[in-house]
């Protein structure tokens, strides 16, 4: 995939995108605190670094190749990547990265937390629905209750660094956390490299870096679901943690009156329709928050506020069908 490297923001309707490059606009005190920042194509989603320190440009460059690397194990289109190998598989072993063992490990982690509501064995029922939502047309019943019977995350076995699938015609997708793992790597490469204060916005999932180097919060926004012009609905305030943002309107079409999403209920294999517009979760970790954000939205407002309350230090953001507001915090 070709790599569009720009100096400044790429113009794009993506309101997390769009919010930061608003809130950004403020002045800084002290040397070489005047924010650089950069933009970039990976995982087929635009990718924003920004650091305020104007002596560090060389890590963006380190962001991108790290971007570039996770594309290369994760990618489920890229035939040489580990997801690929595993899925075209056949059910025989594959050996892949640690990297990503691990990503692996920590879904399923949360498909055993979630009871089955996230679930990266998934990737046969995605591709469905992204085809349903390109060309506006519900898939055919038949069609997605086929590919809902591949979808169980027992079936993946991992033994030292080989991967296999147990269940015939089951494939792998890591969409719903892997933007939150790549941008926790991130984060790890930037403080070793010494930058205090920075972001990254992995195409909505962001995390901060410290505060700004004035000591403030930095100010994030929250789309209005279905703003046609890229409208802000409220905004949090974050220092030094992750915020991730799932919601109907990012990738959907609507028929006969029904929104048709990306966000699947792995129970029937139909787009999730519960009373919720958007979920966002405030997490040290982006990975989390990632995993979340898709979890808690499938259990709706109630459960997911019984399930972070035993997670503890995370917290969420709920926006409704009316686009009213309420938090766990």
């Amino acid at each position: 995939m070709k790599k569009i490297i720009q100096k400044k923001p790429i113009k794009k309707i993506s309101l997390i995108l769009l919010t930061l490059i608003i809130f950004l606009n403020i002045s800084s005190c002290g040397k070489n605190t005047e924010p650089i920042s950069r933009s970039g194509t990976y995982f087929d989603t635009i990718i924003t670094i920004t650091l305020y320190d104007s002596d560090k440009e060389s890590v963006i460059d380190g962001c991108f190749k790290l971007a570039q690397k996770y594309e290369d194990y994760f990618s489920t289109t890229n035939p040489d990547s580990d997801i690929a190998k595993i899925n075209s598989a056949g059910g025989k072993s594959v050996k892949v990265h640690s990297e990503t063992i691990d990503i692996i490990k920590k879904s399923l982690y949360y498909s055993e937390l979630t009871n089955g509501k996230f679930d990266i064995t998934v990737g046969k029922l995605s591709k469905i629905w992204q085809n349903a939502i390109k060309s506006s047309t519900i898939p055919d019943d038949s069609e997605i209750k086929k590919a809902l019977s591949t979808v169980d995350y027992h079936s993946i076995k991992i033994n030292g660094n080989y991967v296999s699938l147990t269940v015939p015609d089951q494939e792998l997708d890591l969409g719903a956390i892997a933007k939150g793992y790549i941008a926790d790597r991130m984060k790890e490469y930037i403080l070793k490299k010494g930058v205090k204060s920075g972001i990254i916005n992995l195409g909505g999932n962001v995390v901060v870096v410290g505060d700004k180097p004035d000591g403030a919060k930095y100010n994030i926004g929250i789309q209005k679901p279905f703003s046609e012009n890229g409208s802000v609905l409220t905004s949090v305030e974050v220092s030094d943690e992750s915020m991730v943002t799932s919601g109907t309107y990012e990738r959907f079409f609507e028929k006969n009156g029904t929104i048709y999403h990306h966000i699947l209920d792995l129970s029937t294999g139909y787009p999730c329709q519960n009373e919720l517009n958007s979920v966002t979760i405030l997490s040290k970790e982006s990975v989390d928050g990632d995993a979340l954000s898709t979890s808690c939205f499938c259990l709706g407002e109630e459960k997911s506020r019984e399930l972070l309350k035993k997670l503890g230090n995370i917290d969420a953001i709920f926006v409704d069908k009316n686009n009213n507001i309420t938090k766990t915090y």
